[in-house]
């Protein structure tokens, strides 16, 4: 099923839909009846945006040559959108015949359910690549929602792709695209969505999830700008927060009504390509970006007024995460190190921040890459492809299986790996690879 654009994407006054012909198309959502799973992968980095899955069950070593695959899909469109996988389905996006499209697959085969243009495809500064959006949808319900690389902002229907609203972060909140375009993943928390326009008075903004009404918005000192990050929700002192990195510095502000509370600028690099999600672990919040910045811990206090401070911890020069992500496991930060043409797998003690391994000096000297985590396995895609499985280790680097995914493109692989429900996922532009990773 593939929808036309809708009315060839509104003009901006029209975008934001009412409040009746919202309820009416989610009572139409209904009718769609598939039960998430606890093993479901439902939005970017999985259900607590860690990138770790808490599924079982799964192989700890790999045979030569890799896990089976299951199934391939060809000619999705370009992009680096990871998919997500709620109820039987996987969700995803691409820049296809001059649109964004959104596109829903089988779980169990990758047979196309629907597929959706939410916009025009927007050109990209990489023209030796077929680039596309780089967002994952975030599945709530029978509702998904997704921001695409010119800032369209969309609730659709899980259920066949039906547009329920409409936002542009540009155009409603005065956002400014950046260089590289938005790639932010949505956050829904409660009957709210969270993004980031980064514009001069909605750095963020929180929008009622079933009509697209704006909640708030909230000004960071600075007005800064909108980078590459996904923000994540956090509960400290009582108190609900959401945090972001930003162009700027890594900020928190209230849930409730998007006061700025605190900010810590050194994670952020001067060019303003901060891509990491933040990771938050009691009380403290750690925060990387490459091109010569680092990672940072941070320990958030109360002050004697109750405002909110972040303190560093410390900072270091050996996680210059550029894109693919941290995990946090048993005390070990491990992550790439490197940035844009470079860099290695490393693992650091996450209290104080030392060099527990570093591969650019082991005999394997594994490249830059994206990591995920489950059941007791870590999985790294490097981005020249090579998928890899390690076991965490504090004191070396234990690999279990690797393998290289077929017909690979002549661009960095940069979609995640997804883990769900037995299944490794992994995208390379117009190809998405579904291999089986269950113990039998």
């Amino acid at each position: 099923m593939r929808h036309i654009a809708f009315d060839k994407y509104r003009s901006p006054r029209d975008r934001s839909i009412g409040f009746l012909c919202a309820l009416a198309n989610i009572a139409a959502a209904c009718m769609w009846t598939a039960t998430a799973t606890a093993a479901d992968w439902p939005q970017w980095q999985g259900a607590d945006r860690n990138a770790m899955s808490a599924e079982q069950g799964l192989l700890q070593e790999w045979p030569e040559g890799g896990p089976p695959l299951a199934w391939r899909v060809d000619n999705l469109g370009g992009g680096d959108s990871a998919p997500a996988i709620a109820a039987g389905r996987l969700y995803g996006m691409s820049a296809r015949d001059g649109e964004e499209i959104v596109w829903a697959l089988n779980e169990a085969d990758g047979k196309v359910a629907w597929e959706q243009a939410i916009g025009p495809a927007v050109e990209q500064r990489m023209p030796q690549s077929k680039e596309g959006p780089g967002g994952t949808p975030t599945v709530d319900g029978e509702l998904l929602y997704v921001i695409g690389m010119g800032g369209e902002l969309a609730c659709l229907r899980a259920a066949d792709g039906t547009i329920v609203w409409h936002r542009n972060l540009v155009d409603d909140f005065g956002g400014t695209t950046p260089m590289w375009s938005f790639r932010e993943s949505p956050l829904i928390d409660g009957d709210r969505l969270i993004c980031t326009p980064g514009g001069e008075d909605a750095t963020l903004v929180a929008l009622n999830k079933l009509t697209g009404e704006t909640i708030w918005k909230s000004q960071a000192p600075g007005s800064p700008k909108a980078a590459y990050s996904s923000p994540i929700a956090i509960d400290f002192e009582g108190q609900r927060q959401y945090v972001q990195l930003t162009a700027q510095a890594l900020i928190g502000v209230a849930a409730s009504d998007g006061a700025f509370l605190w900010e810590y600028a050194k994670p952020a690099n001067r060019n303003g390509i901060n891509c990491t999600t933040p990771l938050y672990h009691d009380g403290t919040v750690f925060a990387a970006s490459a091109y010569g910045a680092g990672g940072g811990l941070a320990k958030l206090s109360k002050g004697s007024n109750d405002e909110i401070e972040a303190e560093e911890v410390y900072f270091t020069n050996r996680m210059q995460n550029h894109h693919g992500g941290i995990i946090l496991f048993e005390g070990c930060l491990y992550g790439a190190n490197g940035g844009n043409g470079g860099g290695n797998l490393i693992c650091l003690d996450f209290e104080n921040g030392d060099v527990l391994w570093d591969e650019r000096r082991g005999e394997t000297r594994v490249g830059k890459g994206s990591i995920a985590f489950a059941d007791g396995r870590l999985y790294y895609r490097t981005e020249d492809g090579t998928m890899l499985l390690i076991q965490p280790n504090a004191e070396k680097y234990v690999e279990v299986g690797r393998f290289d995914p077929p017909d690979r493109t002549n661009v960095p692989a940069w979609a995640h790996p997804v883990i769900a429900n037995g299944k490794l996922y992994v995208r390379d532009q117009d190809v998405l690879l579904c291999y089986d990773i269950a113990k039998k």
